[in-house]
């Protein structure tokens, strides 16, 4: 089967993969463009999860603070290589991370560090499990997930501080 040109652009530009992938992806697809984007979120998801063990011991700090400059956060973001902490996408979800402390407060980062007598909603609590603030379709571990993906390191949230002020 020919795969047009046109095709695999539009998927590339939807998910930012390569074009081999791309390619790929809409050949397993049969030509559908909407099944070729889910078989490539999936074999995403599958790179995160083999890289989730590899040590994270470079990355960046990243601060944000709200236009009102009554909020602000900082994220510390580890990936397995300097060479990935300068590019545009790491640097970018660190800077949406920060974003999102900023805008939801969240107190944990997983929930397994919920403590067993805390009542309180691992959505709300944790930032892996809140949805993302720019796409609320996709937690912030998927938009993690597709980073890792993208980049092809293993990367960690080691830590965060949110600051309002007057609290």
């Amino acid at each position: 089967m020919k795969v047009p040109a046109a095709a695999i652009k539009e998927v590339r530009d939807r998910t930012e993969a390569g074009i081999l992938e791309c390619k790929d992806a809409l050949l397993e697809a049969g030509g559908d463009i909407e099944k070729a984007i889910e078989i490539l979120k999936c074999r995403g998801l599958a790179i995160a999860k083999k890289k989730t063990g590899r040590i994270a011991n470079q990355g960046l700090i990243e601060a944000y603070v709200h236009h009102t400059r009554q909020v602000g956060a900082l994220v510390e973001v580890n990936c397995e290589t300097d060479f990935v902490a300068r590019t545009d996408e790491f640097r970018q979800l660190a800077h949406d991370l920060a974003m999102q402390v900023a805008a939801t407060a969240p107190q944990f980062i997983t929930a397994e560090e919920i403590p067993a007598e805390a009542e309180l909603d691992p959505q709300e609590a944790c930032l892996l499990l809140q949805p993302f603030i720019k796409e609320p379709d996709k937690t912030v571990e998927g938009i993690v997930a597709e980073t890792i993906a993208k980049v092809g390191e293993n990367i960690k949230i080691r830590r965060f501080t949110r600051f309002e002020l007057g609290c």
